[in-house]
């Protein structure tokens, strides 16, 4: 029987073009859209088949299988996918971008300290959403401050490599210890009872709190184990300082080598500490530079005890206080962990040589 219409052009497949459509139209992660669209195209590359049949067997309209049919032939696997709509005009240009991050950098509002994305929005004509998008894809955050202080120590560059050397390799048939005192901890209780943590609703404590006391906590950090010796005193003078040395001359092997890193605190350079040194010559003392506390490792280690334990804690007396610090620290050294430093003495020296040029390109 002759077919009525115009004669369909033949449709013949490749192996690999079968291979991508059958792929197409059985992943489960492919548009549906372009699974259909791989299912008419196969169909009609079987022999005989009509396009009407192809639509009855899938439940199309013919026309679309029509469609399909003569885009596959036309531009083959690349005719099945949709070209990209051109969509809406953009209406923040390339220019008004420029404007806001300038603006942002160089500017300040007349009746505030730094830019909002409303006060932003209200002085550039643009939504808010827009100055937020803006912001967000150039990594500006105006509402956010970094604190920082450069040390003076005029011998700055000889002590960072003094004590990252050490850091970095200590040495042999020796311990690396690092000193600090953590000064006037206190023991609070909160005044009315803390509720505890329900689900969607946090623990929730009183924001006032009644002193009990202070206490000081001395810590030298093992570099190599982790391990922690400390002293619990009721002040901070170089006569408990001297007291701790002495603690950890006799924690520490008589065959080993004794390395400290401390800071420059005037209790750590009185002359009885330093007759202290003098009369015990396997110490040897590594002070860190003026205002770079970050380099003394125990300082870490101060930072977690205080996040972990102290900050949160309550307690109604100094020595209750001073129990509880003792049992963190002990269950500390039941499983101890080491902190390793990373950074060479030459990157901290070239990372803070880019800062400082950035600050000199700045102006200030």
């Amino acid at each position: 029987m002759q077919t009525r219409g115009r004669p369909m052009k033949p449709l013949v497949l490749s192996e690999d073009e079968r291979a991508t459509l059958e792929r197409w139209a059985r992943r489960p992660k492919s548009a549906q859209s372009l699974a259909l669209r791989s299912k008419i195209v196969l169909g009609c590359a079987e022999a005989g088949i009509t396009n009407q049949a192809v639509a009855a067997r899938l439940g199309v309209n013919p026309v679309t299988v029509g469609k399909w049919r003569g885009r596959f032939i036309a531009k083959r696997l690349d005719g099945l996918v949709d070209e990209p709509r051109p969509g809406a005009p953009r209406t923040v240009t390339d220019d008004k971008v420029e404007a806001v991050i300038v603006k942002t950098l160089q500017q300040t509002p007349t009746n505030a300290t730094h830019w909002s994305t409303r006060s932003m929005a209200a002085t550039t004509g643009m939504s808010q959403s827009a100055i937020s998008r803006i912001w967000r894809a150039f990594g500006l955050k105006p509402h956010l401050i970094d604190t920082f202080k450069l040390s003076t120590d005029p011998l700055f560059t000889d002590k960072v490599r003094d004590v990252i050397g050490l850091y970095m390799a200590p040495p042999d048939h020796a311990v690396v210890l690092c000193l600090d005192e953590k000064t006037q901890v206190q023991a609070l209780d909160r005044t009315q009872p803390i509720f505890p943590m329900l689900p969607g609703v946090p623990q929730r404590q009183s924001h006032d709190y009644k002193r009990n006391g202070t206490i000081d906590l001395y810590a030298a950090l093992n570099l190599a184990t982790g391990e922690v010796t400390h002293q619990l005193t009721p002040r901070h003078r170089a006569v408990e300082f001297k007291k701790f040395l002495s603690l950890i001359d006799q924690s520490v092997p008589a065959g080993l080598e004794v390395h400290v890193v401390i800071d420059n605190a005037s209790t750590h350079k009185t002359p009885a500490i330093k007759k202290w040194f003098l009369a015990h010559p396997r110490f040897h003392v590594h002070f860190t530079p003026t205002s770079s506390s970050w380099m003394n490792l125990v300082e870490r280690w101060f930072s977690e005890i205080t996040e972990k334990w102290i900050r949160r804690g309550t307690h109604r007396s100094v020595k209750e206080l001073a129990q509880s610090i003792t049992d963190w620290i002990d269950s500390w050294n039941e499983n101890p962990r080491p902190y390793v430093w990373h950074k060479t003495a030459d990157e901290i020296l070239d990372s803070l040589a880019g800062y400082l040029q950035r600050i000199g390109d700045s102006g200030h």
